[in-house]
């Protein structure tokens, strides 16, 4: 998750933004009074009461500062996954990912029951190609147990200066035993944007929606266009383990291929919460055909982005179930220098479906067996979460993979494909698809949608 610097200017009025589970610079309010003070303050004695026993009585003594802060996270780690409190050093963290560059190993992790879980690894970062997996556990780093501790000490111990190496003790379903991988540390500069051609064909990979991906797009798509010295035959827009990012770049990546209509709605528990945002006139990849590659890794902005192209009739969503983070974080600022990250919307494609937990179910279902740990890694979604927002999901991975020996090549083993040249099968597909298609024709049928029109619309400001 990235949230642009000069965002940063004032800590009492900050602009929109958003994702990764979406994020939301706003204002701070006066918080509404809750119905039923009294028990509230009955409440809040309870917690006096205990704060003062545990600074008079604990074992050793505890600074007042991580008393409270505790507190604060645990109230705040009851209500959802992705609410949080960001003190000085959790803010300035976040302004250091915004920069995209920091010296690491490129990994997204997550804390599950006291372990440390990989979401996924960053494409051509030192744990990319290391072969670290989403799924993973990672049980010791340099030899010391990480098992008990808190997600920002084990991010801590991964970070480093560029060119040291750091061990990771690594456990993996379907492995007898744990296996250690030493990993050199690097400066993670993460480009938004990469693209290449092949057989006529513009393949653009978005790594992350952070600042400027929108522009990067475009200028993606003006450089395929003169490396062939012509229109491509159609897009490959390869979202795959893509955890997300700002909602601005996500709705400026949608609008890069649609003339008109919704983009994407966010609804809060108040009326004046809801907020849509919409195509503007002009679709920079020339009425193309475009297939959206997206996984279990797919997240968030990657959602907003295969949604609306899939409800739009723009796109092909082809892959796998994306991994079903529907809901908008908000970053309330409470000083200079600390932030509450909190859940305060769900966001909805422009037919009005919410993807929080369910995800985008591609158009069709083609899964990577170019992978040889793809049967036996366990596909990692938000409906694993604990405390997860429920959604509307209507199928288990399980009744989702029974779907996947529908075309015979599915079946191929390593050995047939290592044969034929494949080492992505999922790419491969698309560009067969895009091929047999042929240059122009409609990638679906039907016509477009009709959104379901929330309480209140608000046209999206760009700059």
């Amino acid at each position: 998750m990235t949230v642009r610097p000069s965002l940063f200017r004032h800590p009492l009025f900050l602009r929109s933004l958003a994702v990764a589970g979406a994020i939301a610079l706003v204002p701070v309010t006066t918080a509404a009074i809750a119905e039923g003070e009294g028990t509230t303050y009955k409440q809040l004695d309870l917690f006096m009461d205990v704060f003062q026993r545990v600074r008079a009585s604990y074992v050793d003594k505890v600074d007042d500062e991580k008393l409270i802060k505790g507190a604060i996270e645990g109230m705040l780690s009851g209500l959802d996954p992705h609410s949080s409190y960001l003190d000085t050093r959790d803010f300035a963290q976040l302004r250091t990912q915004t920069d995209g560059n920091y010296g690491g190993i490129g990994l997204s992790v997550t804390m599950e029951e006291g372990a440390v879980k990989v979401i996924a690894p960053a494409e051509d970062t030192p744990a990319w190609k290391a072969g670290i997996k989403a799924g993973d556990y990672i049980t010791h780093i340099d030899g010391a147990l990480v098992y008990g501790g808190t997600l920002d000490e084990a991010v801590d111990k991964m970070r480093g200066a560029p060119n040291t190496p750091v061990k990771l003790t690594v456990a993996r379903q379907g492995r007898d035993e744990p296996f250690d991988v030493t990993i050199t540390r690097a400066v993670i500069e993460v480009k938004p944007i990469k693209w290449r051609v092949k057989d006529d064909i513009g393949v653009i990979k978005i790594v992350s929606f952070s600042a400027h991906t929108g522009a990067d797009l475009r200028a993606a798509f003006r450089s395929i266009d003169k490396s062939l010295g012509k229109k491509p035959l159609g897009y490959i827009l390869d979202m795959r383990s893509n955890p997300g990012g700002l909602l601005d770049e996500a709705v400026s990546v949608s609008d890069s291929f649609l003339e008109k209509g919704v983009i994407v709605s966010q609804r809060g528990r108040a009326r004046e919460d809801t907020q849509t945002y919409f195509a503007r006139p002009g679709d920079d990849a020339g009425g193309l055909p475009v297939i959206v590659l997206v996984d279990a890794g797919s997240a968030s902005a990657s959602e907003i982005v295969a949604g609306a192209l899939q409800d739009q009739h723009r796109a092909l969503v082809m892959g796998e179930r994306s991994f079903g983070k529907g809901s908008v974080q908000t970053l309330l600022p409470m000083s200079a220098s600390s932030a509450l990250r909190l859940t305060t919307a769900r966001y909805f494609t422009p037919s009005g479906r919410s993807v929080q937990e369910g995800g985008i179910e591609p158009d069709i279902l083609v899964p990577q067996i170019s992978d040889p740990d793809y049967q036996k890694r366990p596909k990692y979604r938000e409906s694993d979460l604990r405390r997860h927002l429920i959604g509307t999901a209507k199928l288990t991975n399980k009744e989702l993979e029974k779907d996947v020996n529908v075309d015979p090549r599915f079946s191929l083993t390593l050995d047939e494909l290592k044969k034929q040249g494949i080492d992505d099968f999922q790419l491969d597909y698309a560009l067969r698809t895009i091929r047999r298609t042929g240059p122009g024709a409609a990638f679906a049928a039907g016509k477009p949608v009709t959104p379901v029109k929330p309480a209140t619309t608000v046209p999206v400001k760009r700059d």
